[in-house]
């Protein structure tokens, strides 16, 4: 058996050596892939394994020989026959994000709901942020200056309105 593995990562079970697509560089054992992938980087090898269907996915491994391993090992596993009957393991997994149902509805965020709440022309009062989130007075103020302000580089106006602290989003 000998696997196929074109430039974009998807890799193709043959039956025979035969088969084997022009552009693509062939396999058949743990060594032949260990010789094919010493000159990848490992973020190359992170990205195979990451498209193998059914595996856990991984930011990095302990070091090639590791990965190179892990891989031999996913690719032994039998797969379904594709289409034509040559069985196929696909490359990548779709980055594209699933579309949603029309009854499926994403949570919002306590970062969603408090920016909403400041976005109002009348802005919101400490008290009404603290029942939206449940978050302690002094949880609000810290995620204010530090979330809101300085890592979203938001310009959160702070002022008093009868006898309250009401905060809104400037600009």
């Amino acid at each position: 058996m000998t696997f196929t593995i074109d430039t974009q990562g998807n890799i193709v079970r043959h039956e025979s050596t035969a088969a084997i697509p022009e552009g693509s560089a062939a396999f058949s054992s743990e060594a032949d892939l260990a010789t094919l992938a010493e000159r990848w980087p490992v973020t190359r090898l992170v990205n195979i394994w990451n498209a193998l269907p059914g595996v856990p996915p991984v930011r990095k491994f302990t070091d090639r020989k590791t990965a190179i391993r892990r891989i031999w090992a996913a690719l032994q596993v039998t797969t379904p026959a594709g289409p034509a009957g040559t069985p196929r393991i696909p490359a990548k997994r779709s980055s594209a994000p699933k579309p949603k149902s029309a009854t499926a509805k994403r949570a919002t965020t306590k970062t969603e709901k408090v920016i909403a709440l400041l976005r109002r022309p009348e802005g919101a009062t400490l008290k009404a942020i603290v029942t939206a989130t449940g978050w302690q007075p002094h949880s609000v103020r810290g995620f204010i200056s530090a979330q809101l302000s300085k890592r979203m580089g938001l310009r959160v106006k702070s002022f008093t309105r009868e006898g309250q602290r009401v905060y809104r989003i400037r600009g």
